[in-house]
């Protein structure tokens, strides 16, 4: 039996929330009232949004595969969860100011890692009491200012819940800088890394910057989440930093092979999550995540079998 196309219409999109793409999404309109059809997902390639898309993916998934792979070794998940969630302030604000809401973000989340590295190391703080802190406060500014924003809030359900169909060209250029600036940091100061990753105080002793290692770590962890948001959501995020890495970590505990296979895991989820949630018709940003869960529960399961 011949398989049935796709017929396109605005409702086939209705997780996308385009900016700039207006002379787009009237082209993909007017082909539905045409009714042609999408014959198969290459298609879409043509069209700018979806070449953006697989850009955005890959050089998403070298940022988090890189710092995702320091935050798991470091084990800072719950303070990356943290960042996360207090970069919702920042995106409020900018709502409320009329200004980009990303760039006040990181603003945020910058200042919330800093803000939680300095209360734990220096002020007698536990360090799980100011993650919860800054949490909460981020979260609670975010709600507040979005309430105070007049009118509605353009585009808030994508960085809630991610839609990789919404990564502009200047989004691509933003998390580009940041890819570049990464690779080049850790070629230059992978052993200090590793070091200060897996054992701080041995780090210490050998009379490593451990503080400024630690600090600079923290402002790319909140910049790579930050650069993100577009991709899977706040809501999500944290998995996409976590779940490659825990994967890879199944069969090996090397820190560069973990980095190397949590970004070619963490690609592969995303070019997944984006073709499957086109055939199903459900948002992307949640089915990655779903994807990354199913690979890692099966992973696990036949790891055993593997060892017979």
């Amino acid at each position: 039996m011949p398989k049935k196309s796709k017929t396109l219409c605005v409702d086939d999109l209705r997780h996308a929330e385009y900016y700039g793409m207006q002379d787009t999404f009237d082209e993909l309109y007017q082909k539905s009232q045409n009714g042609e059809v999408f014959e198969n997902l290459m298609d879409l390639l043509q069209y700018a949004f979806f070449q953006n898309a697989l850009i955005g993916s890959l050089l998403t998934a070298i940022a988090c595969g890189i710092v995702g792979t320091y935050i798991v070794s470091r084990r800072l998940v719950f303070i990356s969860g943290g960042i996360t969630h207090a970069s919702f302030g920042g995106l409020g604000l900018g709502f409320y100011l009329g200004t980009n809401p990303i760039l006040m973000a990181m603003l945020f989340s910058i200042l919330s890692a800093f803000g939680v590295e300095w209360a734990s190391k220096t002020q007698n703080v536990r360090e799980d009491s100011a993650i919860a802190g800054v949490w909460s406060l981020g979260m609670a500014l975010g709600v507040i200012f979005i309430f105070l924003t007049p009118g509605y809030a353009p585009n808030l359900s994508a960085y809630l819940f991610g839609n990789i169909l919404t990564i502009s060209t200047a989004d691509i250029l933003w998390i580009l800088g940041l890819v570049v600036l990464l690779i080049l940091i850790f070629s230059l100061f992978l052993r200090e890394i590793v070091y200060v990753a897996f054992d701080r105080d041995f780090a210490v002793t050998q009379g490593l910057p451990v503080k400024w290692i630690e600090y600079t770590m923290m402002c790319f962890i909140a910049m790579t989440i930050v650069l993100s948001i577009r991709l899977v959501g706040i809501m999500l995020l944290m998995s996409l930093l976590t779940l490659p890495q825990i994967t890879v970590n199944l069969f090996t505990s090397d820190f560069k092979k973990i980095m190397w296979g949590s970004i070619a895991i963490g690609f592969l989820g995303c070019v997944s999550g984006l073709v499957l949630s086109y055939f199903l018709n459900v948002p992307s940003g949640a089915f990655i995540i779903l994807f990354l869960v199913v690979l890692f529960l099966a992973l696990k399961a036949i790891k055993p079998l593997l060892r017979r």
